[in-house]
C-alpha cells in the first residue's frame, strides 16, 4: 500500500502581483491546510518544505520573457530531487504549492523516472506560449503557462532543464474542467492535446470522464500519471479565494466525483495542489474545503 508524504512547495514566483508592491499570497497555502489538520488527516508523512527563493520582480519589463525564470528553474530542480525520491520509494508525494509553477519540479522528476502522463484540473487552458500571445496575451506568469511549459513550449531556461524538453508529451495531457469560453482550446485541440471543458463534464458526468481521462492515462506506454489540482477550477461561488475567479466552474461535489477516480487509480503517483489564496480568505472557508476534499479523495484507509 502507498504512504502518502505531505511536501510544502510555497513558490509564488510563478504569479504576477496582485497589486503594484503586493505579494502573491498562495505561498501561504501550504500552512492554511496544514492548520486544518491535513498531515494527520491523509495518514501522511511528514515530507519538509522545500523553500523557494524570494518573490521580487527587480527591473523585469513586460517583454523580458518569464519574470523569475532562473529562480524557478532552479527551485523546480530542488524539488524534482525531493519528489524523485519518493516516487521512487512507491511513496505518494501529496505537494502544495504554491502556484502552478510547482508542477514542473514534479514533471521534472517524473521525466527523470521515466514516460508519465498529467491529469491537469483547472479553470483554463494554461497554454500560453511565445507563438500565440496575439490570443492567449503576453508571456510573463509561468503559471499561466503551465500546459505549454511541460509540454515543451517556452523559453528554454524553463522547458528544457536538464535537456529533458519535453517533460510531458502532448499526447500524454489530459486537461479538465477549463471555462467553456477558455481561448486556448482550439489550439489544443488542433494538437490533439485531450481537454474537456465544464459543459462537457456536465454533459458526460464527472465520473465518466474521469474514466475515458484514466483510459488514456493508463495505456501501456505511460509508467504512471501525476494529478495537477488548481483551486480556480472550482467556480468562485464556492471557492472565491484565487487569482482568476471566473464563473462557470464546477461546483465542489462535481469536482469530488472527478477526482476521486483518477486518485484511486494504482498508476496515479502523486498530486500538485495550487492558486489557493488564504490573503483572499478571510473566513478561511476555502482552507476548509480543500483540506476536505483532499481528505475525501487521498486518505489513506
Amino acid at each position: 500500500m502507498r504512504r502518502n508524504v505531505l511536501i510544502d512547495a510555497p513558490s509564488n514566483l510563478g504569479l504576477r502581483p496582485p497589486a503594484p508592491g503586493v505579494v502573491p499570497g498562495c505561498y501561504k497555502l501550504a500552512g492554511a491546510l496544514r492548520e486544518q489538520g491535513l498531515l494527520r488527516r491523509l495518514g501522511a508523512l511528514e515530507g519538509g518544505v522545500v523553500v523557494p527563493p524570494r518573490y521580487g520582480l527587480g527591473d523585469w519589463r513586460e517583454g523580458d520573457g518569464d519574470f523569475h525564470a532562473p529562480a524557478i528553474a532552479s527551485y523546480s530542480a530542488r524539488l524534482a530531487r525531493r519528489v524523485q525520491g519518493h516516487v521512487r520509494s512507491g511513496d505518494f508525494p501529496v505537494v502544495l504549492g504554491g502556484d502552478c509553477s510547482i508542477l514542473l519540479g514534479a514533471v521534472l522528476a517524473l521525466r527523470r523516472l521515466g514516460r508519465y502522463g498529467v491529469a491537469y484540473l483547472d479553470g483554463h487552458g494554461d497554454f500560453r506560449h511565445p507563438d500565440n500571445t496575439a490570443v492567449a496575451g503576453p508571456v510573463g506568469a509561468a503559471a499561466g503557462e503551465g500546459v505549454a511549459q511541460i509540454t515543451g513550449r517556452g523559453q528554454a531556461e524553463l522547458t528544457d532543464i536538464e535537456g529533458l524538453r519535453p517533460y510531458v508529451r502532448d499526447e500524454d495531457v489530459c486537461l479538465l474542467g477549463v471555462r467553456d469560453a477558455d481561448v486556448d482550446q482550439p489550439e489544443l485541440a488542433g494538437l490533439g492535446i485531450s481537454c474537456t471543458n465544464v459543459g462537457g463534464i456536465r454533459r458526460h458526468g464527472p465520473e465518466a470522464v474521469a474514466r475515458e481521462a484514466l483510459r488514456h492515462l493508463q495505456n501501456s506506454p505511460l509508467d504512471g500519471f501525476w494529478i495537477h489540482l488548481d483551486a480556480d477550477v472550482l467556480d468562485p461561488t464556492v471557492m472565491p479565494a484565487v487569482d482568476s475567479p471566473d464563473p462557470g466552474g464546477l461546483f465542489t461535489e462535481e469536482l469530488r466525483s472527478l477526482l476521486a477516480p483518477l486518485a484511486a487509480s494504482p498508476r496515479c503517483v502523486g498530486v500538485t495542489v495550487a492558486i489557493y489564496d488564504p490573503d483572499r480568505d478571510p473566513d478561511g472557508s476555502g482552507a476548509i474545503l480543500l483540506a476536505d476534499l483532499l481528505t475525501d479523495v487521498f486518505a489513506q484507509p
